[in-house]
């Protein structure tokens, strides 16, 4: 998009107006706008991509419904990635839920979810570090695919990742470490 094709394109602040107003067609800009970073950001936290698309309409409903609530204190990005974060943990709350009731588990007790395997094609194709790094990535526990995602593919700071999830600046910056540290481990047996 050229400079002047962008100064054409309304605010996102006219489009949330004008869709606190009900005007479905503003939404809609908006939610084209944001749909794919918030998609992104979902199936980091949740892995699998029909779930995924499932919860960014539930994202997406919950913003609609809610837009009127946005008091504007901060980003429009940093309301959304709160919605955003809290839908795709609540849908892993509930699946975990699911398998806890229906499926058996291992002797642990700890009922880890199913990593997508490394496939033929991902050998075939030199791209076993990458098969290997998501499989590292989403066998860790939720929290941490939470923070980490917001930090290493939104490039959010650890105070506006603290405010998308309301939790302490200080806990955000332990799953980080956390996190970080358990894919070295993961990633350091086998890369």
């Amino acid at each position: 998009m050229t400079a002047p094709e962008a100064s054409l394109q309304p605010a996102d602040s006219d489009l949330i107006e004008r869709a606190r107003n009900r005007e479905q067609a503003a939404f809609g800009v908006l939610m084209q706008r944001h749909y794919e970073r918030t998609f992104r950001l979902v199936y980091s936290i949740v892995r699998h991509e029909a779930d995924a698309r499932d919860v960014c309409q539930e994202v997406w409903l919950t913003v609609w419904q809610q837009l009127a609530d946005f008091r504007g204190e901060a980003r429009f990005t940093t309301w959304l990635h709160t919605i955003t974060v809290r839908r795709a943990l609540d849908h892993l709350r509930k699946r975990r839920r699911w398998f806890d009731r229906f499926l058996s588990f291992s002797s642990t007790g700890e009922q880890e979810f199913a990593a997508p395997d490394v496939t033929v094609t991902d050998v075939a194709k030199g791209d076993e570090r990458i098969a290997l790094t998501r499989k590292a990535i989403d066998s860790l526990p939720a929290k941490h695919r939470a923070v980490l995602a917001l930090r290493e593919l939104e490039g959010l700071s650890y105070e506006e990742i603290a405010a998308a999830m309301k939790i302490p600046a200080g806990t955000v910056m332990s799953r980080i470490y956390h996190a970080r540290r358990l894919l070295a481990k993961k990633l350091g047996a086998k890369l």
